[in-house]
């Protein structure tokens, strides 16, 4: 597992923004991590997005590595924010934007 896990820290460490979905960015395949998408897309944001449907040590690696159970999960600057329900609840106070912005990133929302 700790090929796994050495995976996700690169992905985590070498991208401002991941979001491990079910699914694709473009083609996401479960409500949660569809609205994610539309959030992160909403705010404009480039971000990469890591597809657990497509390896089970990563499905399962993420939430160990998290310890965190469920997926969606995004990562701003290396750190944990949460899942579909804390980020959908941020994005609705503004609270998601500001912490992004003031990680330094562009949010390029309308």
């Amino acid at each position: 597992m700790s090929g796994i896990h050495d995976f996700i820290a690169n992905e985590i460490k070498t991208n401002d923004v991941v979001l491990f979905l079910k699914g694709t960015p473009q083609f996401p395949q479960c409500g949660f991590s569809g609205q994610v998408v539309q959030i992160l897309d909403y705010l404009g944001l480039d971000y990469k997005g890591v597809n657990v449907l497509a390896d089970a040590e990563i499905r399962q690696g993420i939430k160990d590595y998290s310890n965190w159970p469920t997926i969606p999960q995004l990562y701003i600057k290396g750190e944990f924010v949460g899942g579909c329900d804390i980020v959908r609840e941020m994005f609705q106070s503004g609270e998601l934007k500001t912490h992004i912005e003031e990680q330094g990133i562009t949010v390029r929302a309308a």
